[in-house]
């Protein structure tokens, strides 16, 4: 018998997305996305998943969507939501995953945000380096997560939320993260 050595596959640069207020305009505080409907992309959004799935980063999308776990629409409706996302960004553009936690904040979960269970199980099904990865968030609980998750690089992208964790950059729109991407992430997937 011929022993043959496994190749080692180096692991993936990925870029980690929050959703609401990032991908698609926040629908307010305590407000949520029920229906496609409800989804507007951000300006600039798309254009950010484009160049950064042409540098050849992995993008995954964490979000919490506790809407689910009160209720208020089913596991199928949301995934109805997220493929008519994915369809709306095509493949120069879609995510490569997609993570969710139903979770209500009180369940105290491991999967919801600011707990990592969301971007470990994306690092463990994807072979992701967490330590060269970014994630791009506009709540504390995302710039937690990165932290908790050992994520090297923490975007904010500023909304009407208090700030309580200090993210390595701050953005105020899609046009100045695709800025700050292109001065850090050229060339570097």
């Amino acid at each position: 018998m011929i022993k043959v050595k496994a190749k080692k596959v180096k692991p993936r640069r990925a870029v980690f997305f929050d959703r609401d207020g990032v991908i698609n305009g926040s629908p307010g505080e305590g407000s949520y996305v029920l229906s496609w409907w409800d989804f507007q992309f951000e300006p600039g959004s798309i254009e950010v998943l484009t160049w950064l799935k042409k540098q050849g980063y992995f993008l995954v999308l964490v979000t919490n969507q506790q809407c689910v776990g009160r209720g208020l629409i089913t596991a199928e409706q949301l995934d109805a939501i997220h493929e008519r996302m994915q369809a709306e960004l095509g493949p120069k553009a879609a995510f490569d995953a997609i993570y969710y936690s139903p979770h209500l904040k009180k369940e105290n979960s491991p999967m919801r945000k600011p707990a990592p269970g969301m971007v470990l199980a994306a690092q463990a099904e994807h072979n992701l380096d967490l330590a060269t990865s970014w994630l791009v968030g506009d709540h504390d609980r995302d710039i937690e997560l990165a932290r908790n998750a050992g994520i090297g690089t923490a975007v904010r992208y500023v909304s009407e939320k208090p700030i309580a964790f200090k993210a390595d950059h701050v953005v105020k729109n899609h046009t100045e993260l695709l800025a700050l991407l292109k001065k850090h992430l050229s060339g570097k997937a």
